[in-house]
């Protein structure tokens, strides 16, 4: 008997991340970023959503599409513990999986009908590069989902915050309704965890913007932001 299960992208998620750089190691850390859903022809179902709007969030099941093309090892090393211990990859959230799926819980925000189309997801606090095939999504159920008891191994909870020195003349630059989303992606360090460069100065691509920091101990300061050419 085969167990080859066929799966078939259901939508996409349209996000403000158009690399992997920066996207928050977990969904929800930026519980203010704001992406879209946007179902596929064939699931541009209305009855497919009804009663999803009684629920305030929702478990996304996606496919880590940047990596479909490295395959998988069965021992992997988490930046968390500094990119020089390996640990097994179940044990991890690694993108370097046997299927290469991702599972994010996110908050719904709204259900917004266009008139191309159809019913379109607008959610917050998702961990993915735009374009991100989303496989399945399922309703999010406090009383069995969460566990408060819970323990965190090697990656407990995510407590520190950079402050962020963003000048103003610079956060300008950046769309209104992005700033707050910005702020909360530079708060948490968007910096792989082995690097720890003072001087260094990095480039966050983000909503069609190229913004560029440094970070000493405890500050993120933006330096710059540009814009990023078609």
């Amino acid at each position: 008997m085969s167990h080859d299960l066929q799966l078939r992208p259901i939508a996409v998620i349209h996000t403000d991340f158009p690399t992997k750089f920066g996207i928050p190691r977990q969904p929800r850390l930026a519980d203010t970023l704001q992406a879209t859903l946007v179902f596929e022809p064939d699931y541009r179902v209305e009855e497919a959503l009804r009663g999803i709007e009684d629920f305030s969030h929702l478990w996304l099941i996606w496919g880590f599409s940047e990596n479909k093309d490295r395959g998988w090892s069965p021992t992997v090393r988490p930046p968390r513990l500094g990119g020089n211990t390996r640990v097994g990859v179940f044990a991890t959230r690694s993108p370097f999986r046997p299927n290469g799926l991702g599972l994010s819980c996110v908050r719904l925000l709204s259900v917004r009908k266009d008139p191309k189309l159809g019913s379109v997801l607008l959610v917050s606090g998702a961990d993915m590069v735009d374009g991100t095939p989303i496989y399945d999504i399922k309703p999010y159920l406090p009383y069995t989902d969460c566990v408060p008891e819970a323990v965190g191994g090697f990656a407990p909870d995510e407590g520190r915050q950079l402050r962020v020195s963003f000048p103003e003349e610079l956060e300008r630059l950046v769309p209104k309704d992005k700033r707050e989303g910005l702020r909360a992606v530079l708060a948490h360090d968007p910096r792989p965890a082995y690097q720890r460069d003072p001087e260094r100065i990095y480039g966050l691509p983000f909503a069609g913007l190229e913004i560029h920091f440094r970070v000493d101990e405890t500050t993120l300061t933006v330096v710059s932001v540009e814009s990023v050419s078609s």
